[in-house]
């Protein structure tokens, strides 16, 4: 293009990451056009484009009624705790994504190769409801317990109750990693730039943690 043919001498380069990125903008508005010709003609679409800014960003449908559909990535968020009692808190494994809106499952084979990366086998699983059984014996550590939401488990009326309350407070602490540690919007664009927002936000997490044990 004529941009690129024009940089030479001072501002070469410049002008040349100028045409890249405008080559880049209208192949994105060329497959958004694409879409929404396929999108009239009744057509099926994967692998969307759903923003020119972030386009790793994926529609996620949660079921929330305040707001159904969100954008953006999903994360798997695995706590390590010493106890279920009141107030417990943990350390963070790094945290399992994959471009697109997988589901808990999906993800699972990640958060399992880090337990088994760190040789750590937890006692007792609190899993939210989207998990799948098979999914769980197959990709984590056996435990002695495992309590997924809504579905029937093994063990008794007061364990399982004490397990449903911690899992419960798990969306308080996910709400808490993105109210004070950043973990709600990544400033970085893209599946990468999100992962690396993510890994400072575990990491500020963590070394908070360290730092109330040892005070």
């Amino acid at each position: 293009m004529a941009l690129r043919a024009k940089a030479r001498g001072r501002g070469a380069q410049a002008k040349l990451q100028a045409a890249e990125r405008i080559e880049l903008v209208a192949q994105r508005a060329e497959k958004v056009c694409e879409q929404i010709t396929r999108r009239v003609g009744g057509e099926k679409i994967t692998d969307r484009l759903v923003s020119m800014s972030d386009p790793d960003a994926r529609p996620i449908r949660k079921g929330k009624l305040r707001q159904p559909t969100e954008f953006g990535t999903v994360m798997q968020v695995a706590e390590l705790c010493e106890n279920t009692r009141r107030g417990a808190r943990g350390l963070v494994l790094p945290l399992a994504t994959q471009i697109g809106s997988p589901n808990e499952s999906h993800l699972l084979p990640a958060t399992g190769r880090r337990l088994d990366e760190l040789g750590l086998r937890p006692r007792e699983l609190a899993l939210d409801g989207g998990f799948q059984p098979a999914s769980v014996t197959e990709h984590l550590p056996p435990p002695d317990r495992t309590f997924i939401a809504g579905r029937q488990s093994a063990g008794s009326t007061k364990t399982n109750r004490r397990l449903a309350r911690f899992r419960v407070g798990a969306e308080g602490r996910i709400s808490h990693l993105k109210r004070r540690y950043g973990l709600r919007r990544s400033r970085l664009k893209g599946h990468q730039g999100a992962r690396t927002t993510a890994a400072w936000a575990i990491l500020a997490y963590n070394l908070d943690t360290l730092a109330i044990r040892t005070a």
